[in-house]
């Protein structure tokens, strides 16, 4: 590798770059995490993108509360019933063959459907099992995950973020972008002699880089070079270049980084010396053995990216990092309200008829039940074993409770500094929309100076009137603080 540092890369030129790789190896490189707000910015990539792709490649988006029959496919009631027999309708997965899934909001999208996605990633199938049916149908494409999520919301599902090789962020982009910079014919040329752009020892390197960087995917590497490839053949070579592994490392690799770019590369075991009888053998010609992989490939993606997007990728890693730990609140069941996830069979005196899934399942039935073939105008023949009622699951409450410390050995200046702790963990609990609690103690008893509230203003209000003095009766603090948690658990919180 040469010695001279890549051009330097603003946030546009490295979705543009996306862009390209994208719409030049799209089942090569997967897909790309598109991370950013809604906004003229988005909606002019995802317009280039389109003008880039060959004219007949569909392009399907898929909705953060769509229904698996909708995503995957399932049966067409109005087909079904006109023929007496099942009919399949496919999903948003197998109309997407041959061109892009555009997932909106992925942050929020179900787990279910993101094992649903990325299946049909993998085997490049949507498997239909459901209603009466089992049926293949061809879903090949690639993913285009737009994740609007900020630093307190879970990433996408790991599965989907695996599959997806390029991730970029628009969060530096200005509005008023153009990401008219790549011609689509000379990507529709580049698209044309891909299959002739070897790898040379570019393999290698980008694993090196990888191991450096402390990727954990074998996925991102492969992703990486696939990326790399597409950029050589955009360029017209044969082979990429220094180039075209930096620009392939900084949209790959850098984004899924673990490790700190100025840690040096990992120490490697040392290897035995070799028997003396092969030294004596071995002549002044024989070739050095390899040492470890230089980072110069590191240090050029370093050198070449702006100032702002290594903060910008270290809190998205953040983000997915303290994912598990976030307070989101636990889902539970309902039979009367919340957001739909799914159907059950059930009695519709007790929850909610789905009328659709009802129809379905009792359609292909029909003929056997003893329906006229053709006669519309015969009523339907639904059993009790046909009626499904609505899954709803609704998202319950959390409620913070604070035990504050108001003895004598917490007073004045300590009790001041432990009320500006508790006003910073108010505020970032009314971010989320908690509910909050305060419990003080201090002489021989614990009271409790807060309700279970969302209002910031009134437990700053009830914090800032706790006087201070007197002991510690913290078994008092602790049995008035687990009588408030149970209060709140007999409310549904």
């Amino acid at each position: 590798m040469t010695a001279a540092a890549p051009p330097r890369w603003s946030a546009a030129e490295l979705a543009s770059a996306a862009l390209a790789v994208l719409a030049i190896d799209p089942a090569g490189t997967g897909g790309v995490r598109l991370h950013g707000p809604a906004g003229d910015a988005r909606a002019a990539w995802l317009a280039a993108l389109g003008a880039l792709l060959p004219a007949q490649a569909p392009v399907r988006r898929v909705p953060a509360g769509v229904g698996m029959d909708r995503l995957v496919g399932g049966l067409d009631l109005a087909a079904t019933l006109a023929a007496q027999r099942p009919v399949l309708e496919p999903g948003l997965l197998g109309a997407a063959d041959g061109g892009l899934l555009v997932v909106t909001m992925a942050e929020r999208l179900a787990p279910g459907l993101a094992g649903a996605i990325a299946a049909a990633c993998d085997t490049g199938t949507a498997r239909i099992e459901r209603e009466g049916l089992a049926a293949e149908t061809p879903a090949r494409f690639a993913l285009v995950l737009l994740d609007e999520g900020e630093a307190d919301e879970p990433p996408p599902a790991a599965a989907l973020l695996e599959r997806t090789g390029v991730h970029v962020t628009l969060s530096g982009v200005a509005g008023d972008v153009r990401f008219d910079a790549v011609d689509g014919t000379e990507v529709a040329a580049a698209r044309a002699r891909l299959a002739d752009v070897g790898d040379g020892d570019a393999a290698r390197l980008l694993v090196a880089a990888g191991l450096r960087l402390g990727v954990p995917s074998l996925r991102a590497p492969l992703a990486a070079l696939r990326a790399a490839r597409a950029l050589a053949a955009l360029a017209g070579r044969t082979a990429p270049d220094d180039d075209d592994l930096a620009l392939a490392t900084a949209l790959v690799l850098l984004p899924r980084a673990t490790a700190p770019l100025d840690a040096g590369p990992p120490a490697e075991p040392e290897a035995p010396p070799p028997p003396a009888e092969s030294r004596a053998d071995e002549g002044d010609d024989a070739p050095a053995p390899d040492g470890p992989l230089d980072d110069r490939l590191v240090q050029a993606v370093r050198a070449a990216l702006p100032s702002g997007l290594l903060g910008d990728l270290a809190r998205l890693a953040a983000r997915g990092q303290g994912a598990g730990r976030a307070r989101t609140g636990t889902e539970v069941a309902s039979a009367r309200f919340g957001r739909p996830a799914g159907t059950r069979r059930g009695d519709p005196r007790r929850a909610r008829l789905d009328l659709l899934a009802t129809l379905r399942t009792a359609a292909p039935w029909q003929r056997a039940r003893g329906r006229p073939a053709g006669d519309r105008s015969a009523p339907l023949r639904i059993r009790a074993d046909d009626f499904r009622v609505r899954r709803l699951v609704h998202k319950v409450g959390t409620t913070v409770i604070f035990a504050v410390d108001a003895s004598g050995s917490s007073a004045l200046q300590r009790l001041n500094e432990a009320k500006g702790a508790v006003e910073l963990l108010l505020a970032e609990s009314d971010v989320r929309r908690d509910r909050v609690a305060l419990v003080a103690f201090r002489g021989t008893r614990a009271e409790v100076v807060l309700p279970p509230s969302r209002s910031l203003a009134r437990a700053r209000r009830a914090l800032a009137a706790v006087p201070g003095g007197g002991g510690t009766p913290l078994a008092a603090a602790l049995e008035t603080a687990q009588l408030v948690a149970h209060g709140v658990r007999r409310a549904g919180g």
